[in-house]
């Protein structure tokens, strides 16, 4: 019987909370899953058996200490890494806290690990050690503008839920580190055997880490005219139908003009812009999780053309259908 993957988790006071126990979790129903002990799980804090207190308050006891993974004196090589995040308020809104004692345990201990993940703004720790430097990685959305100006060795995407460069890998925030997490046991054990995890968990049976952080209702916070929230909602629920200027201006009941003007206003981009970004995020789901061809991707999300498919595409995230495809088709 295969000997079960070591998983090291960093805890330090303010950490997230499900930035912690999401991972665990995941790894404790591959365990279940497959029957055997494929992970074995450990905390590692400051001193061995310490109590840690989360952002929520909660207390979590750790395993080892830091000094005793570091040195190799307790438990064995480490199979997997992973560095959770911690944030301070500051006037502008959120600030990844980057701890030094944490930032020098990680440098030290990365080397020997065969893969380092780090969940929301535990990048910010990974960067801090030198672990990303000329990778592309990701962060929670709301400290990314941080990340790429602490770091500008670092090529920031603040759009994926999880990227993987070599054996780093970065999450994006918060609940996308199930995902994350997910991915890892699809790398080890399959995508069967993650996709059964992912039912047991009642979550989306995986979402590929080319998925935005956001959909794109969800991109700019609600508008202070219900008329506007309501038209957003029926944009995404009528993508084949005539959703141009004109015709939205008409349902709206107001000039095209004064309505692109209001649009605008409310939600910071053009009608067109906003339904394209739609009708992508549409195609982007099709491509992910089925086999139709490319007309049918384009006529299910709206854009029409197999032409005006990859225009889009290349336009909004750099790539073609088939490209796109290629790297985010979930395994049927």
């Amino acid at each position: 019987m295969a000997e079960a993957r070591r998983v090291v988790i960093a805890v330090f006071p303010d950490v997230d909370l499900l930035d912690v126990t999401g991972p665990a979790e995941v790894f404790a129903l591959a365990n279940r899953e497959c029957g055997r002990a494929a992970y074995r799980v450990e905390l590692a804090g400051r001193e061995a058996a310490g109590a840690v207190t989360t952002s929520a308050g909660v207390r979590l006891l750790t395993d080892v200490a830091f000094g005793e993974v570091a040195f190799g004196e307790v438990g064995g090589s480490i199979d997997t890494l992973i560095v959770p995040g911690a944030v301070d308020i500051g006037d502008s809104g959120p600030v990844a806290r980057v701890d030094q004692d944490v930032v020098a345990w990680v440098a030290a201990v990365a080397p020997s690990a065969r893969r380092v993940a780090s969940v929301c703004v535990g990048a910010h720790v990974l960067a801090a050690a030198g672990l990303l430097d000329g990778k592309t990685a990701t962060t929670h959305w709301s400290t990314a503008a941080q990340l790429a100006a602490d770091h500008p060795a670092v090529r920031v995407d603040p759009d994926p839920i999880f990227v993987r460069s070599g054996k780093v890998w970065t999450g994006a925030g918060i609940s996308a580190c199930m995902d994350l997490a997910l991915a890892l046991v699809a790398e080890d054990l399959g995508e069967e055997l993650a996709l059964a995890v992912a039912r047991q968990l009642v979550v989306y049976l995986k979402r590929q880490g080319g998925q935005s952080q956001f959909s794109v209702p969800l991109s700019s916070p609600p508008t202070t005219r219900r008329d506007i929230d309501e038209l957003r909602a029926y944009i995404t629920d009528h993508l084949g139908d005539d959703l141009s200027a004109a015709a939205l201006a008409a349902r709206m009941c107001l000039s095209e003009r004064h309505f692109a003007r209001v649009f605008r206003q409310e939600t910071g981009t053009t009608p067109g812009t906003y339904v394209e970004a739609a009708r992508v995020e549409a195609a982007r789901r099709l491509l992910e999780s089925t086999d139709q061809p490319l007309e049918e991707v384009a006529a299910g999300s709206g854009l029409g053309s197999v032409e005006t498919l990859h225009r889009a595409l290349r336009k909004q995230i750099g790539t073609t259908p088939a490209a796109y495809r290629r790297r985010f088709r979930i395994a049927g």
